[in-house]
């Protein structure tokens, strides 16, 4: 059982506030006999209120309202950017100031965009990108962006994963005429398979982008320091009212390196989620557990969970990692599309695959499995099936030998 009482906890995305939420919900309900009672302080330095990270392509699709998405937060939010921790004294700088005293500290700090080494990026020693080129991370990213993109803009997304899919759909529906690139051969190479790719590339194709895979950008080009075009490593170059990066992400771990705390790629924690300061935690995108960044909501979200019954006192809870599953829905135009992921969806040698395509209808199932056990698989299109081919693949259990109920599970749209 635990003996703190004051829990701070930086970062209020998707992981910190659902972490404050459940501290908050197993206060009222008495937590853990004998536990102490808990005081929670939620820090984040954005100005909005917080809000639903996955969502924000939905609202610069037009989709959503930015009220729509936002998260409910119970107890005391304070607006704050916290500069320091001081480990000895328990206590937290703020920027404007202030000092904020806590007996157990969770890092929740998120990630950060990848920035391109992009020429011009960053012009004369600046750190402010030129007027015209937006990161897709934060609400103020997505209301930049939905401010200035105007039917007929001439809009190039720079990356074609996830985010870069999600921006680049959400910009054409807005009415902009999008250039997509994307340095790897394939978009979304990192979730799906080349057929499921084709399928994604298809699709964004019929909404009127226009998809560059193996291109790689060199440069943006700015006139009075607004983004006029972009330039590829071959010299060609595209006009460009608005450039989108989506590169990735990673880890704020900044905080915690200054602290003194065990950082890898990201802030190392064990099975209880502490860092290598006891009266430190860490979840969600910032967090490194087992040598594994997860970098999405489902672990994020799990991991708050697990977090906030062991602040409560429970002392069984551990976190042992998360097998989580992607999924894209792109709503907001007349062709909505559905998209999910999960393990491993390219096969070893030896695994056997089963594949269902209607090309007409622009759907595909596969499914991998191994040792007669569901180990990955990609779905795009209808996603009747999702729900029980994870739950087959999370159960992990041996299959029937004569492969009917898997082809089942891939052909029953109620498994859902």
């Amino acid at each position: 059982m635990t003996s703190n009482t004051r829990v701070v906890v930086i970062g209020a995305g998707l992981a910190g506030a659902r972490l404050a939420r459940r501290l908050g919900e197993l206060g009222a309900s008495g937590g853990t006999a004998g536990a102490p009672a808990l005081s929670v302080e939620l820090v984040g330095e954005e100005e909005h209120r917080p809000y639903n990270r996955v969502l924000l392509a939905e609202v610069l699709a037009g989709r959503y309202a930015p009220e729509v998405i936002a998260l409910p937060v119970p107890g005391r939010l304070t607006r704050a950017r916290v500069t320091g921790i001081d480990r000895a004294a328990r206590t937290l700088r703020c920027a404007d100031g202030s000092v904020i005293a806590y007996d157990t500290l969770v890092l929740a700090t998120g990630s950060n965009p990848v920035l391109p080494p992009l020429r011009g990026l960053f012009g004369h020693g600046g750190h402010e990108l030129p007027e015209g080129v937006h990161a897709f991370r934060t609400m103020d990213d997505c209301l930049g962006l939905s401010k200035a993109v105007r039917p007929g803009a001439r809009a190039v997304v720079i990356g074609g994963g996830l985010l870069g899919v999600s921006a680049a759909r959400a910009l054409a529906v807005r009415g902009a005429q999008v250039v997509l690139a994307q340095q790897a051969e394939r978009l979304m190479e990192r979730q799906l398979d080349p057929s499921a790719s084709r399928l994604v590339h298809r699709h964004l194709t019929e909404l009127g982008v226009e998809v560059h895979t193996e291109c790689r950008v060199r440069d943006v080009r700015c006139v009075g320091g607004a983004v006029r075009s972009v330039e590829m490593a071959d010299g060609y170059a595209l006009d460009a009212d608005l450039v989108v990066l989506a590169c990735g992400v990673h880890p704020r771990v900044g905080l915690a390196q200054d602290a003194g705390l065990a950082v890898h790629k990201g802030i190392l924690v064990d099975d209880e989620l502490r860092t290598s300061d006891p009266h430190i935690r860490a979840i969600g995108d910032c967090a490194q557990h087992e040598g594994t960044l997860y970098g999405l909501a489902t672990p994020a979200l799990e991991q708050a969970d697990i977090l906030a019954e062991l602040i409560a006192g429970d002392t069984t809870s551990r976190y042992t990692g998360t097998r989580s599953l992607t999924r894209l829905t792109l709503t907001g135009g007349d062709t909505p599309f559905d998209l999910a992921a999960f393990g491993e969806p390219e096969p070893r040698p030896g695994d056997d695959v089963i594949q269902l395509a209607d090309a007409t209808r622009g759907t595909y199932r596969k499914v991998v499995v191994r040792d007669d056990r569901v180990v990955g698989g990609v779905l795009v299109g209808e996603l009747g099936t999702v729900g029980a081919l994870a739950r087959a693949w999370e159960g992990a259990e041996p299959l029937p030998s004569d492969g009917a109920p898997l082809l089942h599970l891939l052909t029953n749209d109620g498994g859902s």
